[in-house]
């Protein structure tokens, strides 16, 4: 059964516009042709590009999500690599998470620090954006 771009893009519950996205980063391939020369989908490409929306759901990027497609075609391959690769992702994850929560600390901080309705002349929050210290510090 093929399908059009639309259809696969329903089917996989994305945006036809994100389709012709992931032919032109590589994480789907160039779908086979009709006589008449319109693209003609198939169910497997409906599978490969629900893997590619669940996995950038989960932060991976596109190089990422390649590398995962090739070791889910590879038959007989351990799950090691795999698993390798989502531990990375993971520690990767954890590190923005620690990076965000000193963010929103720092901000917690500045924002307790401001008074309401003062002049912004001695303002703690422009102040601390002025200089080139981390706020975060």
């Amino acid at each position: 059964m093929a399908l059009t771009r639309s259809a696969l893009a329903r089917a996989a519950g994305v945006a036809p516009s994100a389709v012709r996205y992931y032919e032109r980063a590589g994480v789907l391939p160039e779908p086979a042709r009709t006589a008449k020369g319109y693209r003609a989908y198939g169910p497997g490409d409906v599978e490969r590009l629900r893997f590619v929306r669940r996995a950038q759901e989960l932060g991976f990027s596109l190089g990422e999500i390649a590398g995962l497609l090739d070791l889910a075609v590879s038959e007989g391959d351990p799950c090691d690599d795999v698993r390798a690769r989502a531990e990375a992702h993971h520690a990767d994850v954890a590190a923005k998470v620690r990076d965000l929560e000193r963010i929103r600390d720092t901000l917690d901080g500045l924002i307790a620090a401001c008074r309401d309705h003062a002049p912004t002349d001695p303002c703690p929050i422009l102040d601390a954006l002025r200089h080139d210290d981390d706020p975060s510090a």
